[in-house]
């Protein structure tokens, strides 16, 4: 029997928008933030142990305002995304205090993790649907000649703001179903219309079409992810220090990119019809809110969420 699947939930950003994490604003009367709802559809789905990549000095707030609560549902485990941990012959550039991106946050899990995992963003609403699908697949595949990973995919339009730009891995599949491409773009927003990103701040746009499928970071791996990330970051860095010292990021859909164009991997995208939601932009509070109203009236949440 192979190991059961944990979740990780990447929540190293968490606060960095709002200057902390006991400003992050609950999304119902009950003091329910995001990743409550996460959890609960994950419990529900069958996962029994979480493991949160933060920043350890959110450790305390964090343990206050989530990990307490959650870890009468379901075990939980911590680990720190630290700008310190590089491999061997690198260090941090002076003036960075950006985090190094979802690939690092990931790879901070290396001595909790030894199974199946799931990984998702704090903040991210993804839908019951999503923790499913991903559940399912990890319970039933395994690697074999190559590694199996999965990701769920969601139609672009469903996963915009109205109030501001976005970042989505756009994703291409083949007729099977399966990813053959994915490229971070981190600028998409509607204009009229329409959905288009940018890379060079506006000047120029290039158009998606409504329908294309992206990626919210919601991937299901095995452990063989793992020392990939390891032994890429090294090689990350020597190419984008120089170049960008203050900002590169080492993305995980970056590694997967590279593990599927040397035929190492294949990434199955389930599909999700499922609205996303989250809070980007103060001013997406309000849709949040009423959105999550919507989804307790059509029962799919209770009032109170582990009541």
């Amino acid at each position: 029997m192979s190991k059961k699947p944990v979740l990780v939930v990447m929540a190293a950003g968490m606060g960095s928008r709002y200057g902390g994490l006991k400003q992050i604003d609950p999304v119902d009367e009950y003091g329910h933030i995001i990743i409550d709802f996460s959890i609960y559809d994950a419990v529900r789905a069958g996962f029994e142990k979480v493991v949160f990549i933060i920043k350890r000095e959110n450790e305390a707030d964090f343990r206050a305002a989530i990990g307490d609560r959650i870890s009468k549902q379901i075990e939980v485990a911590y680990v720190f995304q630290e700008l310190q941990n590089l491999p061997e012959g690198f260090s941090v550039p002076e003036g960075r205090v950006k985090p190094w991106g979802t690939g690092h946050a990931v790879l901070s899990c290396q001595d909790v993790i030894d199974g199946p995992f799931a990984v998702i963003n704090a903040d991210d609403y993804y839908g019951s649907r999503a923790f499913q699908m991903a559940y399912q697949f990890l319970t039933e595949y395994e690697d074999d000649d190559k590694y199996r990973y999965m990701m769920v995919g969601y139609q672009v339009e469903n996963t915009l703001t109205e109030n501001g730009h976005v970042a989505r891995g756009v994703c291409e599949t083949d007729t099977d179903g399966y990813l053959s491409d994915i490229v971070e773009r981190t600028h998409i927003a509607w204009r009229g219309d329409e959905i288009a990103y940018t890379e060079d701040d506006g000047q120029t746009w290039t158009a998606i079409p409504k329908g294309s499928t992206v990626s919210m970071n919601m991937w299901g791996f095995s452990a063989s992810i793992l020392p990939e990330l390891r032994d890429r970051f090294a090689a990350f860095l020597s190419a984008n220090l120089e170049k960008n010292p203050l900002k590169c990021e080492y993305f995980l859909p970056f590694v997967v990119d590279e593990l599927l164009k040397e035929g190492k991997a294949t990434v199955q995208v389930l599909k999700s019809a499922d609205r996303w939601y989250g809070v980007t932009y103060r001013e997406d509070k309000p849709q949040v809110m009423a959105a999550i109203r919507g989804l307790k009236e059509q029962g799919l949440y209770p009032e109170k969420l582990w009541e």
